[in-house]
């Protein structure tokens, strides 16, 4: 069944898109919840008399979602929760914690459903989550489970495949001198 959306639908399309889907999915829940409208001659020739004002508006939603990710990019949060003696967590991070934690910290608000935590986050340190703006708009954030002085030994390095090092931000220091060889 052709639909045309009233509003974004992750994964599927944004304002204005006219989309196929299922007609029990399209009866039960786009119509009810004012998501889509269906796609007769009528609302297809509206569509196309609103084509301009979505078009606006999309442009804002794009504008908007690039600041966010502008305040977003490279943020990291600090989670404080209880952490085992093995650098494991008494449960896992979710990302209803991050966005409150986001929040609190810098006052930006994020919905909880934007916030993509691909691996169950159950060890301390500093991991990346990817926060989902709009549509293939995305920010990384950092998040630091429990503050690093609380962290077991050994624990207080981020695993390489969580933290993209660059050597930008290596120092003199970090390289091993060589020895003279005799």
């Amino acid at each position: 069944m052709k639909v045309i959306l009233l509003s974004e639908l992750r994964g599927k399309g944004g304002e204005g898109d006219v989309i196929d889907v299922a007609q029990g999915y399209a009866e039960n829940y786009l119509f009810p919840n004012r998501i889509a409208l269906p796609a007769t001659p009528g609302n297809i020739k509206q569509l196309e008399e609103r084509r301009h004002k979505i078009a606006e508006r999309e442009a804002q939603r794009i504008k908007d979602a690039e600041a966010m990710r502008d305040q977003l990019e490279g943020k990291v949060v600090v989670i404080d929760v209880k952490i085992g003696d093995e650098g494991q967590l008494f449960g896992s991070v979710t990302n209803t914690m991050v966005g409150d934690a986001l929040k609190e910290q810098y006052g930006i608000e994020v919905d909880r459903k934007r916030i993509e935590i691909h691996k169950p986050i159950k060890t301390a340190g500093l991991h990346q989550v990817v926060v989902s703006l709009y549509r293939n708009i995305f920010a990384t954030i950092g998040v630091q489970v429990g503050a690093p002085e609380d962290l077991p030994e050994g624990d207080a390095e981020v695993p390489a495949d969580e933290q993209p090092a660059t050597e930008a931000e290596l120092t003199v220091e970090d390289t091993p001198a060589e020895e003279p060889v005799a």
